[in-house]
């Protein structure tokens, strides 16, 4: 018999180490109470009404906003950066068309890895440079593998250009509408950062090793990837085209409810109000309807909003970002399994700046846990073993 008695005691137990405190930084701060994201100062409403996302990426990582002079800098280094090395192409042609893109994107930043020059060099210098060439080589990779699995040729930025305009242009070989491009920078300033979420967390959980950036970011895509954390803006756009139209939301809703399934785009572990980030772009989600003719996802997504809310509002489950994202994305005609990847060439600019953070003050991340088992268990010959 097995006594577990004398197995050594920790502490409190926390499940997904909700409210536990690991690190201090400066970069992003949430008032889940009030709904509010804080990027160095600035609130992401104020941010997302304003700003670039060139302007937010200078931001997350030197702790201010550019000057002009910067910010033209910043804006040439990143469209200069917007080429995949021909060794990289090579394989992206080479991958199954069917393949998931956010195992591509895991792809290729593993063979950029072991393309780019400084990639194992820990100098300050040299991880700035490389998470601006992330930032741009992530859309790069997006873009180029979405044009690639329909029997197209990548095509290059055009110089001048903001950020949006051509993860757009390089996306879908002609000039993006406008309000597309400023629903997109939108989009891409709302998902920079987010404090300490799962994929930044994998990422610095990664570099406190001191492993290399690369290596870090692939881990982040890896977390991003889940249907728990990235890959719900898809889910909610599944779960909108299986509703069908607006008058099938409710009687949808109380069968989807009475399997006790979730209801995809719905609840945050740190919000106990509307996600903020949901706020804005639920009435982008809304303009680009009535410009495009297509009302019927957002509507459908109001109504959802309307009838799920009364049910869950006691338990404090509010909308997030995914749910109004979804919409947005599909009526700008972005396919749905890019919506994740999406997400990953905005949060690289957060997840880098975290990891400048976690290189430049590092302690390894190792948390500790209650062991449960049993501790005299006395070995037998596998004779004896029934």
């Amino acid at each position: 018999m097995s006594d577990k008695a004398d197995a050594p005691k920790k502490s409190q137990v926390v499940s997904g180490l909700q409210d536990i405190v690991i690190t201090q930084q400066d970069i992003c701060y949430i008032d889940g109470e009030k709904g509010r994201v804080i990027y160095r100062g600035y609130d992401i409403a104020d941010l997302a009404h304003n700003a670039t996302f060139e302007e937010v990426c200078y931001l997350l990582w030197h702790g201010d906003l550019p000057n002009q002079t910067q910010l033209d800098e910043l804006r040439e280094q990143l469209t200069a950066a917007m080429m995949l090395p021909s060794e990289l192409l090579l394989i992206l042609r080479a991958l199954p068309t069917n393949a998931e893109p956010m195992r591509v994107l895991e792809t290729g930043v593993a063979v950029l890895g072991m393309i780019d020059p400084e990639a194992n060099d820990d100098a300050h210098a040299s991880d700035m440079l490389k998470a601006l060439r992330l930032t741009a080589q992530l859309t790069c990779i997006t873009t180029a593998w979405h044009r690639i699995r329909e029997g197209k040729y990548p095509i290059l930025p055009v110089p001048e250009k903001t950020f949006a305009y051509n993860f757009l242009y390089m996306l879908f070989g002609e000039a993006p509408d406008a309000y597309a491009v400023d629903t997109l920078n939108v989009a891409l300033i709302l998902h920079a950062d987010h404090e300490l979420n799962a994929s930044t967390f994998a990422a610095r959980v990664t570099a406190a090793t001191l492993s290399d950036m690369h290596s870090a970011v692939i881990s982040a895509i890896g977390t991003l990837k889940g249907p728990l954390h990235g890959g719900a803006n898809q889910a909610v756009m599944e779960m909108l085209e299986e509703i069908g139209t607006p008058e099938n939301v409710e009687p949808w809703l109380e069968d989807f409810l009475a399997q006790k399934k979730k209801v995809m785009g719905f609840g945050h572990r740190v919000y106990r109000t509307k996600d903020p980030r949901a706020v804005v772009l639920e009435e982008m989600s809304e303009e680009l309807g009535k410009r495009s003719g297509q009302t019927k996802w957002y509507e459908m997504s109001r109504r959802l909003e309307t009838a799920f809310q009364p049910k869950v509002a006691a338990k404090g489950i509010y909308p997030n970002v995914d749910f109004y994202s979804a919409s947005a994305y599909h009526v700008m005609g972005i396919p749905h399994d890019l919506f994740t990847p999406i997400f990953a060439c905005s949060r690289i600019a957060g997840w880098s700046a975290h990891l400048l953070e976690q290189y430049a003050d590092n302690r390894l991340i190792r948390p500790t846990s209650e062991y449960t088992g049993a501790t005299d268990l006395v070995w037998k010959p596998i004779e004896e073993r029934s």
